[in-house]
């Protein structure tokens, strides 16, 4: 077959002999064996296929990409002149020199596999390509899902999609986090009672009145520079109202939610029409 050299785990170390003699019986000429340190798990407990989420099967179905388990599979081992995060396969195969490989085992820390998968997802985004991959995935999550519970399939609609990955790219660790609890205002419409509303602050109708000038104004546009500028000023007038208990309550008539992205990035997501069908809500209940 014409291989030159075996690169494999440390435990075929004792069998070596064995298959050199093969080797010498059949009249072939031999690779060249190296013996590499093996990978194990974080406790130093040896990996093992009975630890069934080891499985490639398994991390792709979690949404982790194949390049972030290679970087973080190399970054954890040697053979290479510094561990970085963030290298791509021909990055690593123009790093790679077997004499630094070391003796000693490697220690596989999954639970920083989503920081490298977070690098390797925002790089898949910058391509315009791979970034039309991700939508289409992206709407199969949502449909899957939420299915039914779509109000529309407008939320479906690839720039709509589009826009929500380049948004939150920085703040996911795998395109699946955006299907979470977390993120599920982006797709379906929140059921927010006026009760839950005017415990934030008393001056529900006044603010959502403001927000909805705001839409019909020049800051129209939406632009996150735009709507920060604008949203700090809805809190003037009102007496007792602080800016953070108005951005509370419209966090949770958008959203549904006490906590997530911030107000003006959920605005420039949603997109006017939805933002002010949401406002308009608040108003009419």
């Amino acid at each position: 077959m014409g291989i030159s050299h075996v690169l494999r785990g440390s435990e075929w170390l004792v069998s070596t002999a064995k298959h050199l003699l093969l080797y010498q019986a059949l009249g072939w000429p031999p690779p060249r064996f190296a013996h590499l340190p093996l990978l194990l798990n974080r406790d130093g407990s040896k990996l093992s296929k009975r630890q069934g989420d080891i499985f490639l099967e398994s991390f792709a179905a979690a949404g982790f990409l194949p390049d972030a388990l290679l970087d973080i599979i190399t970054n954890c081992g040697s053979g290479f002149p510094e561990n970085q995060m963030g290298r791509t396969l021909p990055e690593l195969v123009a790093q790679f020199d077997l004499t630094r490989i070391t003796c000693h085992s490697a220690l596989l820390d999954l639970e920083k596999l989503p920081e490298f998968n977070r690098l390797h997802l925002r790089r898949l985004v910058s391509n315009e390509t791979q970034r039309r991959q991700l939508v289409e995935k992206l709407q199969l999550l949502v449909e899957e899902a939420f299915g039914s519970q779509l109000p529309d399939r407008a939320v479906l609609d690839p720039a709509y999609v589009e826009r929500i990955i380049l948004l939150r790219q920085g703040h996911i660790c795998r395109l699946q986090d955006l299907v979470s609890p977390a993120h599920s205002f982006l797709w379906t419409r929140p059921a927010v009672g006026r009760t839950q509303l005017g415990a934030i602050s008393e001056q529900v109708d006044v603010i959502a009145k403001r927000v909805l000038r705001l839409l019909e104004g020049p800051g129209a546009s939406l632009t996150q520079d735009v709507l920060n500028a604008e949203l700090k000023k809805l809190s003037e007038g009102l007496p007792g109202t602080k800016h953070s208990n108005v951005m509370k309550l419209l966090r949770v008539a958008l959203s549904g939610q006490p906590q997530g992205p911030p107000v003006a990035e959920m605005m420039v997501s949603l997109g006017p029409k939805e933002v002010r069908e949401r406002i308009q809500k608040v108003l009419s209940s």
